[in-house]
């Protein structure tokens, strides 16, 4: 069940490129991806003070509890810095290669930084899966680009701080959520921090475009969908697996981007991307097929509150 909840998340990331092309068209990446954070955040304050409302007529009506652990700060600086590195690197070396860079190696740094910070050693089973799905995803993204696409030094490098900040934010996440954090909360507190510490991209970048009823729609959705409804199902998974394997399973983004280019947008792939494609669901599979979670959560209960649950690229989008 919680392998299923974070594929369903990263089904949820993967609308984000569609939505931005059927109504955000034209607008910069940046402010797409922090109006998407903006509304995001603001559900994401909702759905935390529905989670603590009274269960009963006699309740007393609690508030949430906020995390103010440095792990739910870090988390919030890992949203914002993820939303600054991927599109300076994707302006920098190119949509494709940017892309693969980042989603391709945060699995692999989430698995290196959490064995670093205790969550213990990734297993052959995430070895093999990753490798097959990492493979799977250059394949796909790269199909289509041209021989003469540069790769630029600077450009792989922000590619690769992207994925650090989403392995930091992940491991945030989950260190919270370890330690008692609901996710509801959880995720409101980080992406609440993301957005105010990228309020001046919606001072400084021209936002003009949320004024047309498409772009309008186009920001809710990104907000509500890709944002506040995928991390409240990525969350809940996050909670009974490792951070290294939750990582890997969202790499099912850029395979649901693909899908809806094909139904929606009217792409017709190459016979490369379909084998790339094939790659990635096949690393997916390993990892998720044949396996149990964790008998026991590895979140302890807290009886006194029930739990409750920027802009895309031709590869998926970002998270």
């Amino acid at each position: 069940m919680p392998r299923l909840l974070v594929l369903l998340s990263a089904v949820c990331f993967g609308t984000t490129g569609t939505a931005q092309a059927l109504g955000a068209a034209g607008a910069s990446p940046v402010t797409v991806g922090e109006a998407r954070i903006v509304v995001g955040a603001l559900l994401l304050q909702w759905a935390a003070r529905w989670a603590a409302r009274p269960s009963g007529r006699s309740a007393v009506r609690r508030r949430p509890v906020w995390p103010r652990t440095r792990a739910a700060w870090l988390a919030a600086v890992g949203v914002a810095a993820y939303q600054v590195t991927f599109f300076a690197a994707v302006r920098t070396t190119g949509v494709a290669v940017g892309t693969v860079v980042a989603l391709g190696s945060a699995p692999v740094l989430t698995g290196v930084l959490g064995a670093l910070a205790g969550e213990g050693r990734p297993d052959r089973r995430w070895l093999a899966a990753t490798g097959l799905a990492g493979v799977g995803l250059a394949v796909l993204t790269l199909a289509g680009t041209s021989g003469t696409a540069g790769v630029r030094p600077l450009g792989v490098l922000l590619a690769v701080g992207a994925a650090a900040s989403y392995a930091t934010y992940t491991l945030a996440v989950k260190h919270t959520l370890t330690g008692g954090g609901l996710p509801e909360p959880t995720m409101a507190a980080a992406f609440t921090g993301g957005a105010v510490l990228l309020l001046p991209v919606l001072a400084l970048a021209p936002v003009g475009w949320l004024a047309a009823p498409r772009g309008l729609l186009a920001a809710l959705w990104l907000g509500a969908v890709p944002t506040a409804l995928a991390y409240l199902l990525f969350a809940r998974g996050l909670r009974r697996i490792s951070a290294a394997e939750t990582s890997t399973l969202t790499l099912a983004e850029p395979l649901t981007a693909a899908a809806l280019g094909v139904l929606l947008l009217g792409e017709r792939p190459s016979a490369t991307s379909a084998v790339g494609a094939a790659l990635l669901l096949a690393g997916l599979l390993v990892l998720g097929v044949g396996r149990r979670a964790p008998s026991v959560p590895s979140v302890p209960s807290v009886p006194s509150v029930p739990a409750g649950p920027a802009a895309g690229t031709a590869a998926g989008g970002t998270r």
